[in-house]
């Protein structure tokens, strides 16, 4: 009776570990199941895809704020996610939920806070504030460190609008055909101040 001592051939660690184009492989298809067992759900559950009672899409005119926002990079500094934690909610008000921000492209989510969470911000103060603050925020917090917006007295081009709302209907934004066409007239001799403040006091307040 022989004695065959050769080993079997079987996949081991040693062989993953030492095969570069192995390990990439692993490491991709490992990655591509975890994102679809997190992602595809949440396209099934009616909280994340369900617009919150109440919720309308931007008018025209804090849209174009919203784009001002972005631009100007206020997302750095201000996050838009208030989270169900006592402090939190104590300080900025409701938690926010998944179905304020169907309309949202992109989110302002966001964990960075050099200044406060801006979520609930809408109504707050008035848009004279808003505009006092936005262009010397020191006249109102002495202690701030937020830079002075003077250039936003640019005047919004009407043209450019009725095409961002006509895409966002495309997106799922209930937008009407009256409602994109008014939307030049909307934002006609308005500035980017005008825009931004209006996209501000809008914030959080589908929920209350």
């Amino acid at each position: 009776m022989s004695n065959d001592n050769t080993p079997i051939a079987t996949f081991s660690h040693e062989r993953l570990e030492t095969s570069n184009f192995l390990m990439i492989v692993m490491i991709l298809l490992v990655v591509a199941i975890g994102g679809i067992v997190e992602i595809v759900p949440l396209f099934f559950q009616r909280s994340t895809t369900e617009a919150a009672p109440g919720l309308k899409p931007y008018t025209a005119l804090q849209l174009a704020g919203r784009d001002v926002y972005i631009r100007e990079g206020c997302y750095n500094c201000h996050s838009q996610m208030i989270r169900p934690l006592l402090a939190e909610t104590l300080r900025y008000g409701h938690y926010s939920t998944a179905g304020e921000f169907v309309y949202d492209r992109p989110f302002q989510w966001g964990s960075k806070r050099t200044g406060p969470d801006l979520h609930r911000v809408g109504g707050k103060y008035s848009d004279e504030w808003h505009r006092i603050h936005l262009l010397n925020p020191r006249d109102l917090v002495p202690e701030s460190n937020m830079p002075a917006y003077t250039w936003l007295n640019a005047k919004l081009t009407p043209t450019d609008m009725a095409p961002k709302l006509r895409v966002l209907r495309m997106l799922g934004a209930p937008y009407s055909d009256a409602e994109i066409a008014g939307a030049a007239a909307a934002v006609t001799d308005k500035t980017e101040l005008d825009a931004l403040i209006a996209y501000l006091q809008v914030l959080g307040t589908s929920v209350r």
